[in-house]
């Protein structure tokens, strides 16, 4: 009987308002200093984009579904026949921090692929919320991608 795909979720309290979080993720300007080093534009509903990693000499490209403001993003990504869903969800609390939940889903392949997509997205989901904790809350760049795979780097 096949798997039934997975379905991936990471998420973690940042210690920051939902709007200026959900800010740090649709502004490349920020972004770009915990996840990908370079994005063809700001996330925006019904917008594609393209973001890279040039250290790795990787892209993806992202369809943007949908945009609520300091609520919620949902976008597709990956490249032609390999992408998959995914959404953030900022979730506002009481005491001004804001918990992300990040969902990704639509992994494609045999079962033995989709758990490899799987555990490769939890991975890098959480490796990305980690990142934008420290950068928002202490200013600091811990380049967890960059340093996740150093010997993968792209030589020009």
């Amino acid at each position: 009987m096949p798997l039934t795909p997975p379905v991936v979720r990471a998420q973690l309290l940042i210690r920051k308002p939902a709007d200026e979080v959900f800010a740090a993720f649709v502004d490349p300007e920020s972004t770009t200093k915990f996840w990908f080093t370079r994005s063809s534009g700001k996330v925006e509903a019904g917008k594609t984009l393209k973001w890279e990693w040039e250290m790795y000499g990787a892209s993806a490209d992202v369809q943007v579904k949908a945009v609520d403001p300091s609520k919620r993003i949902a976008i597709e990504w990956g490249n032609a026949g390999a992408t998959t869903d995914v959404e953030w969800d900022f979730q506002a609390r009481a005491d001004g921090t804001t918990l992300v939940v990040i969902t990704n889903s639509g992994f494609k392949g045999s079962d033995d692929e989709m758990v490899a997509q799987a555990v490769d997205a939890k991975g890098g989901f959480t490796s990305l919320l980690a990142g934008a904790k420290a950068f928002l809350e202490h200013g600091i760049q811990l380049n967890l991608v960059g340093d996740h795979a150093p010997d993968a780097h792209h030589k020009a």
